[in-house]
């Protein structure tokens, strides 16, 4: 493999999507696993489809590698209509989340397998270039004549990710691939999938139903639910504006509280909660008065104090739990109205005012700008 060909690409605004979904549908008997799903994919980004199990997202997934046919809809690969193409005329590969290697092949002869299917067949040292670089690029150098069941299972990972990318695919398509890994090497490789990525300048579309594993390595998430999707953005927007409860509460985690608007100036609104209790929060998509919605506030957007200002009032809570976490420890709070949530604090804040415990009394706060007025679902 020509280490040339893995330049980084230009800049990923100045390129057009290298893939798309347009009104895509997919139906198995009464099953509408797909529900007119529009999507642009540009080159040399890493996109996830994130969800939980039953969304759709791995029906996108197959949909886009041709193992599955659309119902209704159309599939673009580089600008042209793909829905009669067959998987194996598709410039596209596949890493399954049980990597799918053969156990009676050696770890070259795994990473060089598409590469022999070719017709016509490469010459053998245009193969065997191309899978010592392959083998570089996944930092297995020195495993080419181990086989696979002598291998750990981030090590075939490695092997599985190589012979996807030895074939030079201008998609990339990662079912679940980390799923198998305990949770330190899932880190190790999330960092490893990211460098690879950027170094080769392909188009990585990742599958996961893991939102720390989207939003950590992501240049886009799509959000799904029920084969539809429901919102695409970075992770920052996401996490930042979500469009309705459904995403804040797959997106990070969030504490919700119930109400009615009761009125609305600009995008922020005043909404009133159980126990005669109002809300402020900014209002991410317009609202009405009247209408039901929850308030969003992310445990980090909330502090907890012993002594409270008299300008900057806030709720009496009470610690119900409280779990050390290393870098921040995460508490469950109750007030007598708003019911139980969650308040995280930093390390650095506990240094300084010392641990909080089971029992005690405090006061909850936060800045009205840390609120979100979401729709419900």
């Amino acid at each position: 493999m020509n280490k040339a060909a893995y330049a980084p690409p230009p800049s990923k605004a100045t390129l057009g999507p290298i893939a798309e979904l347009r009104n895509v549908s997919k139906r198995f008997g009464d099953i509408l696993a797909a529900d007119g799903l529009d999507l642009s994919i540009m080159s040399g980004e890493f996109l996830s489809f994130l969800g939980p199990s039953g969304c759709g997202k791995t029906t996108a997934l197959r949909i886009l590698a041709g193992f599955e046919a659309p119902t209704t809809g159309e599939v673009l690969l580089d600008g042209e209509i793909v829905n009669d193409l067959d998987p194996f005329r598709r410039p596209v590969n596949m890493v399954f989340q049980h990597y799918a290697l053969f156990p009676h092949l050696t770890v070259a002869q795994n990473i060089g397998y598409g590469l022999r299917q070719r017709r016509p067949r490469p010459p053998r040292d245009e193969i065997e270039r191309k899978v010592k670089t392959a083998l570089e690029i996944v930092r297995l150098e020195g495993f080419e004549d181990r086989r696979i069941w002598e291998m750990s299972g981030g090590q075939q990972q490695r092997v599985a990710l190589a012979r996807a990318i030895v074939n030079e695919p201008k998609l990339l398509l990662l079912d679940e691939p980390m799923a198998a890994l305990d949770r330190k090497l899932r880190k190790e490789m999330q960092i490893e999938l990211q460098n690879i990525q950027r170094r080769l300048g392909m188009t990585f579309i990742l599958v996961t139903h893991d939102q720390e594993e989207a939003l950590s390595m992501s240049d886009r998430i799509c959000i799904m639910r029920d084969g539809r999707i429901v919102q695409t953005g970075t992770p920052r927007e996401l996490y930042d504006q979500p469009r309705n409860r459904y995403v804040a509460g797959f997106v990070g985690t969030s504490n919700f509280f119930d109400g009615v608007v009761e009125s609305v100036a600009a995008d922020q609104a005043q909404v009133s909660v159980k126990g005669g209790i109002v809300l402020a929060g900014r209002a991410i998509s317009p609202v009405a008065v009247g209408q039901e919605v929850s308030v969003s506030v992310r445990p980090e957007q909330i502090r907890l104090e012993r002594a409270n200002a008299a300008d900057r009032p806030g709720w009496p809570v009470t610690i119900l739990n409280r779990i050390f976490l290393g870098e921040h420890t995460e508490y469950l709070v109750k007030h007598e109205s708003l019911g139980e949530f969650m308040v995280l604090t930093p390390r650095q804040a506990e240094l300084s005012d010392g641990p909080f415990n089971a029992g005690e009394r405090l006061m909850a706060l936060w800045e009205a700008g840390g609120a979100l007025v979401l729709k419900q679902d």
